[in-house]
């Protein structure tokens, strides 16, 4: 994206600070695997969301100093020698380039220029990403940031800057939104993949490698979580991720799946016959699924409270239980239905929800629509689940492209069918 929205987005987080205050961020490291290997490094998304950055163990501090804001980079160290076996780091005027902040410096220089900052006021706050945890929990870089902060400089404030950011992430901008939408196209063909090529007597892990397949050849940057797939019984297990059991003959398998496009991310959900063929009661259940993903999408405009869309769900499906045979009294829908409606999606597959239970539906909102009923004792977990754009005008479902009705389902994988 264009620097000028990171520089956007950092001057929007500084209006929300307090006047005399520092915000530190750091991109982070990778982490120890074993040996001399470590696991896939991916940035602290806050971080990314103020630099566009995704090299490692960056620090970026933004300060409002008597009213007047600025913005600091401070790099790796140059080490020419590592770099012959790792790669090539960022230098300072790329860094400039990238992100437009006011200045770049070397880590080696952070320290001392923190000491200074804090030292040449009788009061300063600190703002530190320190995501839903307690300042005094171990955890993160900056976890162990604050608590050395604290116990040097008594007369700092230190502040969790986590829910500032949030507010702001909420609300995606058109850049953010085409981002999603390369997510979404990707994941869309990977399930048409999965289709193709399921069959019975695979293992759950078999298909969901064409999905893998798929991400990597159509340019997606990484997968958005663990893929589910579940088939027959383990669908009724909302993360089942062990994917290891056998396709059977009329089994219908679940996968919650997304690709991930440059740090922004899609979560779709799917349901279809391993063997191209609905069941009579398969199909009814899914049915009543879909009517609910369906009524819900056309629910949700500017104004509406999460809240209230959320207990029209559970409601909604309650009702389809109850023509289901599932239950009598709408009460008991928990026993078929038991997660919320959704969750707000972007950067994180479950993207910064502060403050989640409240959240009041406004344009630039991204969030998943993803009613479900899990019938185990009948071995049938169906979950649809689309991720949905609040407009001005009410709401756009991106992933509407995505196949999803009975027929369809049935036609597609009859044209493909490997019988």
């Amino acid at each position: 994206m264009n620097k000028n929205i990171y520089k956007i987005n950092r001057d929007n987080l500084l209006e929300k600070i307090k006047d005399n205050s520092i915000v530190i961020l750091f991109a982070g490291k990778s982490i120890q695997k074993t040996g001399d290997q470590t696991y896939p490094f991916t940035p602290n998304r806050n971080f990314y969301y103020l630099t566009g950055l995704k090299e490692e163990e960056h620090i970026l501090v933004m300060s409002k100093i008597d009213g007047v804001k600025a913005s600091k980079l401070y790099i790796k160290d140059i080490d020419l020698e590592l770099e012959k076996w790792i790669g090539r780091s960022i230098r300072k005027e790329e860094a400039i380039e990238l992100t437009g902040v006011d200045e770049v410096k070397f880590k080696s220089q952070f320290e001392g220029d923190i000491h200074g900052m804090i030292t040449m006021k009788e009061e300063i706050n600190i703002y530190l990403d320190l995501e839903r945890m307690s300042v005094n929990r171990e955890g993160t870089i900056s976890h162990r940031f604050a608590k050395e902060i604290m116990n040097k400089y008594p007369q700092v404030r230190v502040n969790n800057v986590y829910s500032k950011i949030g507010e702001l992430r909420l609300r995606k901008s058109e850049e953010e939104v085409n981002k999603i939408k390369e997510a979404i196209e990707i994941t869309k063909s990977g399930i048409e993949l999965l289709m193709k090529e399921a069959r019975v007597g695979m293992k759950e892990y078999e298909l969901e490698a064409y999905f893998d397949f798929n991400c990597k050849t159509k340019g997606a940057t990484g997968l958005a979580f663990t893929t589910i797939a579940a088939a027959g019984k383990n669908a009724t297990t909302l993360h089942y991720v062990d994917n290891n059991s056998e396709l059977k003959d009329g089994d219908l398998i679940l996968f919650d799946l997304g690709a991930e496009y440059n740090c922004y991310n899609a979560d779709i959900t799917r349901v279809f016959p391993v063997n191209g063929k609905f069941t009579e009661r398969q199909k009814e259940v899914y049915n009543s699924v879909l009517k609910v993903n369906e009524e819900i999408i056309d629910l949700i405009k500017p104004g509406m409270k999460y809240k209230e869309v959320n207990e029209k769900a559970t409601d909604l499906i309650a009702e389809e239980c109850i023509k289901l045979g599932l239950i009598k009294d709408k009460k008991d829908v928990r026993k078929y239905y038991y997660h919320s409606i959704g969750h707000s999606l972007g950067m994180d597959t479950h993207d910064i929800e502060t403050p989640h239970r409240d959240i009041t539906f406004e344009p630039g909102v991204i969030f998943t629509v993803e009613p479900g009923i899990y019938i185990e004792e009948e071995e049938i977990g169906i979950r649809i689940e689309d991720d949905i754009l609040v407009t001005e005008e009410g709401a756009i479902n991106l992933s509407k492209d995505i196949i999803k009705s009975v027929d369809d389902i049935e036609e597609f994988m009859n044209k493909y069918s490997k019988k």
